[in-house]
């Protein structure tokens, strides 16, 4: 299942995995470190999950989203 983008009034991006059961934001620390964190409510059928990490800089904060919509994207039934 893919994701997609979620427009938000906040100052984060945000991506929606097609079931609905999980979200993926990154947004800018002041400091301009980025965290990136996955949220996986309890009834998505792969189970309940939460994962935040805090990285230095954009590029890498991409390429962990990058990883983790592969990591938890749904295969299709």
């Amino acid at each position: 299942m893919p994701w997609s983008e979620v427009e938000t009034p906040e100052r984060y991006e945000e991506w929606e995995r097609a079931d609905g059961y999980a979200t993926l934001r990154v947004r800018e620390h002041p400091d301009g470190s980025y965290v990136v964190r996955l949220d996986r409510l309890e009834q998505a059928p792969d189970g309940r999950g939460y994962r935040r990490e805090r990285v230095d800089d954009r590029e890498r904060a991409d390429d962990l989203v990058s990883e983790w919509k592969a990591a938890f994207e749904l295969q299709e039934a």
